[in-house]
């Protein structure tokens, strides 16, 4: 059943962008996982067509839609390839509204109709070889002197690291805090800044084409004009737009399970055993039914998620619901389709051995389903 939050204006944004992926990345798709790269002209054409941060207002560039068209792109570029979808919608949807929201005027003029066009491309720098979920123990500090603040520190395993124009970095400007994370604060940081270093790019295990890298700050000497907000009010603003990060995750993780089941089906229909189909044998049945059921029970909870979202209402919990079912749903998924496979699943021109090695990270990255059920836990228990 269509979500109440599509429209045939959505359905007309999703089947323009569908032409312009099918026609200029998915024939291309396996060579840009081999290159390790998403070449910039895919962002110059996904910003001149507006598919790039479509939430924007009018005045930086953007369509001035709401989040539901946000999903369509998310949707699109996840049926392409993770590795492709990482990056864009982390731009897109996730460091971008860091800007929109506690940039000052002077600040969204400057990266966000860049952003939109696709000319810049964005990060955010929150983890460190030392700290992961526990952002309130980041190392990274920014020392104010004068008119900059000077930074150092690492950051590890950061979408876009590589190729990003400016970076939104998670640090410490009051490393004496108490508690620690009010002394957190958000400074964009740009390319060409001096201090700024970019380590090697990461050798992962899929989301090949997926830019992931260090940075490194070594007395990085950054304009005090560029802290985000507030200083030491970071770690707030992190929570504040965490929500939608996560649902971005578990919209992408809940594609990915679909395209997986619809490749399983189709191969199960041709692929033929002891003189019959696969998919005429009872195990296989079952097999299929079972995902299948996983499958369209986490697609209709994570619509109804993003139906709350777009009435701006608080669900944290059930987002966090959502991330880590969805996620391990998928790795589920993956399994039971390579499986049915054969041999032939382990195969690198099958698309599902792709599919296999992307998904295992999603229920890791953005929180792993260790923090989401600590999450979870506290919202039922402390209500």
């Amino acid at each position: 059943m269509k979500p109440s939050f599509l429209t045939s204006e959505h359905d007309i944004f999703r089947e323009s962008l569908r032409k312009m992926l099918d026609k200029e990345v998915y024939p291309f798709y396996e060579q840009r996982e081999a290159e390790r790269a998403i070449p910039r002209e895919v962002w110059l054409k996904l910003g001149e067509n507006g598919f790039l941060l479509p939430w924007v207002e009018e005045k930086y560039g953007g369509l001035e839609l709401d989040f539901s068209y946000s999903t369509v792109l998310i949707e699109e570029l996840e049926r392409v390839g993770s590795g492709i979808a990482s990056g864009i919608c982390l731009h897109s949807d996730i460091t971008s509204p860091y800007i929109a929201s506690y940039g000052t005027e002077e600040q969204k003029k400057r990266w966000l109709p860049k952003s939109v066009s696709g000319e810049y491309i964005s990060a955010i720098a929150m983890t460190e070889p030392g700290a992961g979920s526990d952002l309130a123990n980041i190392r990274t500090t920014a020392r104010k002197e004068g008119e900059y603040y000077i930074v150092n520190g690492e950051k590890t395993f950061i979408t876009n690291g590589k190729n990003a124009n400016y970076v939104v970095v998670v640090c410490k400007t009051d490393p004496t805090a108490k508690p620690a994370y009010r002394g957190i604060s958000l400074l964009v940081i740009e390319d060409g800044t001096e201090g700024f270093k970019r380590g090697k790019q990461l050798n992962k295990i899929g989301m090949h084409s997926g830019d992931t890298a260090e940075l490194i700050f070594d007395n990085a000497k950054v304009p005090a004009e560029n802290v985000l907000g507030e200083e030491g009010k970071g770690f707030y603003y992190l929570m504040e737009q965490l929500q939608q990060e996560r649902l971005v995750v578990a919209l992408q993780v809940q594609v990915e399970a679909e395209e997986m089941l619809n490749l399983v089906i189709n191969y199960v229909k041709e692929r033929a055993a002891f003189g019959k189909r696969i998919a005429d044998f009872q195990n296989t049945q079952f097999k299929i039914a079972e995902m299948a059921t996983e499958v369209d029970l986490g697609r209709t909870y994570i619509n109804h998620q993003v139906e709350m979202h777009l009435q701006g209402k608080d669900i944290v919990k059930e987002v966090s619901m959502a991330k880590w079912w969805i996620s391990e749903m998928a790795k589920r998924v993956a399994a039971e389709s390579m499986q049915l496979h054969g041999g032939y699943g382990y195969m690198e021109e099958y698309e599902i051995a792709r599919r296999y090695r992307d998904i295992p990270v999603t229920s890791i990255y953005a929180g792993t389903t260790e923090i989401m059920k600590n999450i979870i836990a506290k919202k039922i228990l402390h209500s």
